[in-house]
């Protein structure tokens, strides 16, 4: 009996790569529960190893402590009406009120100040706005292009597609500058305009909604030329609705590329914060909170990386339909 010991390696290198993909998102929803004693140790304050959600033991949020220090006012008026009490017993006195009401479970601490320490709302919507228009723009160039690659004959259309292969190699890092040059002299940095213009054109789209064209009978399109549709009628009546697995695959690429692009905005957008998308929003809050309380990053970390599995989840099944009609196997 022959034994194939390819397939214990594959087993081994699957469950390797799921570990390596999951453990991340499981250290950051779990830090996010967590206060920052219980991330760098494993245990709270009285030697209780933290789990997954944490033990919850009730900590000094320190936002809240120093907004509500007590000021030499609070104390004078306190001292008035305790006349008794020298200025430091007054202020002991106060100081214990502010640190009792102070005190708050790291999760609901965490969540509170992803949302309160920085515009973090602003930012999502930001992220929204960019990656909805990035991708609406990319199928309205994707489409036609790849409907004339796949379904058209004309001189140079081989020598086109080969130039499509080609720029699926050329890095953004490698066109950044002259890009960004570009956008400086029209005066579009600190744009949506500058964060959306140079993404419309996506070769991979190109590539990938061509590839899905090769696999629709030509039947469709001489049936829409019988009925005297023109070819841009094909495109949006007969070829966009049978293309909707291979868009929808193709939105899961561009929509998380663009949400969790970091190097591209840090570029053109320098000046107003109220431009910032999510991974950007990442950054300036790390600043706000001196880079030392990681249960706050890392509840922000949560809320951007959420609508992206959301989405992925609902459009798995035609994600993968996209996927293996189009070729990319």
């Amino acid at each position: 009996m022959n034994y194939d010991i390819g397939q214990p390696i594959k087993h081994f290198l699957l469950i390797l790569g799921a570990i390596i993909v999951i453990l991340p998102f499981y250290s950051m929803i779990s830090y996010s529960f967590q206060s920052q004693g219980e991330i760098e140790t494993g245990k709270n304050s009285k030697g209780e190893k933290a789990g997954f959600l944490g033990t919850q033991e009730k900590i000094v949020d320190q936002f809240c402590f120093k907004s509500n220090t007590p000021e030499k006012e609070e104390v004078n008026s306190l001292m008035l009406k305790m006349p008794g009490k020298t200025e430091r017993e007054v202020y002991n006195i106060l100081l214990k009120d502010v640190t009792e009401n102070c005190l708050k479970k790291p999760a609901y601490m965490n969540y509170t100040q992803a949302f309160t320490k920085a515009p973090l709302l602003r930012y999502l919507l930001n992220g929204v706005i960019v990656t909805a228009s990035i991708f609406l723009l990319q199928v309205v160039v994707a489409l036609p292009a790849a409907y004339a690659l796949a379904k058209l004959r004309f001189v140079g259309r081989e020598f086109i597609f080969t130039l499509v292969l080609l720029c699926l190699l050329i890095p953004i890092h490698a066109v950044a500058l002259p890009l960004y040059i570009m956008l400086a002299k029209l005066g579009l940095t600190n744009s949506y305009a500058a964060l959306i213009i140079p993404w419309t054109i996506s070769v991979f789209g190109i590539f990938l909604m061509r590839q899905f064209f090769m696999t629709v009978p030509d039947d469709y399109i001489d049936a829409g030329r019988m009925d005297g549709m023109s070819e841009f009628s094909i495109i949006w009546r007969v070829m966009l609705p049978t293309a909707v697995p291979a868009l929808l695959a193709f939105a899961i690429f561009s929509v998380v590329a663009h949400w969790n692009d970091y190097f591209w905005p840090r570029v053109v957008i320098t000046g107003d914060p109220n431009l910032f998308t999510p991974p950007l929003g990442m950054r300036v809050f790390k600043q706000d909170t001196e880079g030392d309380l990681h249960g706050p990053m890392m509840a922000v970390a949560v809320t951007i990386v959420t609508p992206l599995i959301v989405a992925f989840l609902i459009a798995q099944k035609r994600f993968i339909e996209g996927i293996t009609f189009s070729g990319m196997k």
